[in-house]
């Protein structure tokens, strides 16, 4: 019988190169995240690989060197920043005497912590029983054997059977009202529609400064934080644009490297918002090392719900912290289609501002984003 090892919040990261590259910014976020877990981090871990080991994904010699230094570290959890099968879970948890998290699981924690309204406890509380349900026999083995000999074969299930039974009806009910949460936002859309109110979705990297350059835009008391995913659920705030008249402003959950597709398609009903937008202004953190690749996930997170096709302007915020000037950046027609800002002081806010006016003028059409500038 093995059963699963109780957590602490003393994390050792472990981080592999499988041939990505960028070791040491993913690292980095992987701190971020533990740290937004609650994890206080005493140790870090990385090395290379050309592929993950079927069995332990780091392979023997690393799960030794992962043991050494849990030992020497006092760590009570081990943190992978990379998706586990449940057996690779299992064996490392039986290898290293301590509890296991991969990178999808501590995204769906911090997802748990922050969730404050009822859709979004129920989106996280969706995406966790679809993870959970991929990995059942992964953490408790002896719930697979049912009693044999004479006298004790019968119809019973096993407990791994009445467990998987339950998280199935369990995301079938949560399935049902998330559902019903999609038509009632389908409605608020239409009624929107008709009064003929534009929409403007904020999207971005999680920690690129949405939340704070909403508040800039709208007046608004989002809690705005430096922290990943700070803002889970989505806020709306009227604003007046001169020349296209009152405009719905969204602020919507921050996407991340390798978003849990559970989690993605568990929120569709809040991202519907980025969807059903006339507007989408991507918030890109100007400051960071990876900007471009974390531009790259969020567009890939826009093409998985629909989003991609929507016109957008680039807003490159936090350019305080870099020696690029605040103003607009116009494509080859003339269009603005990036703009330099700083949400923190409110720098190029103005031009942000005319932007949005230019942008949502009833005969602007809309024009493909270019490159970011250098």
């Amino acid at each position: 019988m093995f059963d699963r090892p109780e957590g602490g919040s003393r994390a050792l990261l472990v981080e592999l190169d499988l041939g990505d590259g960028h070791i040491d910014d993913r690292m980095n976020e992987l701190a971020a995240l533990a740290a937004s877990a609650g994890a206080e981090v005493v140790g870090r871990i990385t090395g290379k690989r050309k592929r993950p080991d079927p069995a332990t994904f780091a392979g023997k010699g690393k799960v030794e060197e992962i043991g050494a230094s849990k030992g020497d570290t006092s760590a009570e959890l081990v943190i992978f920043d990379h998706p586990l099968s449940g057996v690779q879970q299992r064996n490392l948890e039986q290898a290293l005497g301590c509890r296991v998290v991969d990178r999808t699981s501590l995204i769906l924690d911090i997802f748990a912590q922050r969730a404050r309204s009822s859709e979004g406890k129920l989106q996280v509380e969706l995406a966790q029983l679809k993870h959970m349900a991929t990995r059942l026999v992964g953490g408790w083995t002896h719930l697979e054997r049912q009693k044999g000999g004479i006298g004790l074969r019968g119809p019973g299930e096993t407990q791994l059977e009445t467990d998987r039974r339950l998280i199935a009806k369990r995301v079938k009910a949560l399935t049902t009202r998330l559902a019903g949460v999609a038509r009632s936002r389908a409605t608020q859309g239409r009624t929107r529609r008709r009064a003929a109110v534009r929409t403007v979705a904020l999207v971005g990297y999680t920690n690129a400064g949405k939340s704070t350059l909403f508040n800039r835009l709208t007046g608004a008391r989002v809690e705005a934080v430096d922290q990943l995913f700070a803002t889970l659920d989505t806020t709306l705030r009227r604003i007046h644009v001169p020349g296209a008249g009152t405009v719905v402003l969204s602020d919507t959950v921050g996407f991340i490297r390798e978003l849990p597709h559970d989690l993605v398609a568990a929120f569709r009903a809040t991202l519907a918002e980025a969807t059903e937008a006339d507007l989408l202004l991507h918030v890109i953190d100007a400051s960071a090392p990876d900007r471009d690749d974390q531009v790259a996930a969020v567009e890939a997170v826009l093409a998985e719900i629909g989003a991609d096709e929507i016109p957008q302007i680039r807003v490159l915020n936090k350019c305080d912290r870099t020696d690029l000037s605040t103003g607009v950046t116009r494509d080859p027609c003339g269009t603005i289609c990036a703009v330099c800002v700083s949400a923190l002081t409110g720098a190029g806010c103005n031009e942000l501002r005319d932007a949005l006016s230019e942008r949502l003028a009833p005969e602007t059409d809309a024009s493909p984003t270019l490159p970011l500038p250098a």
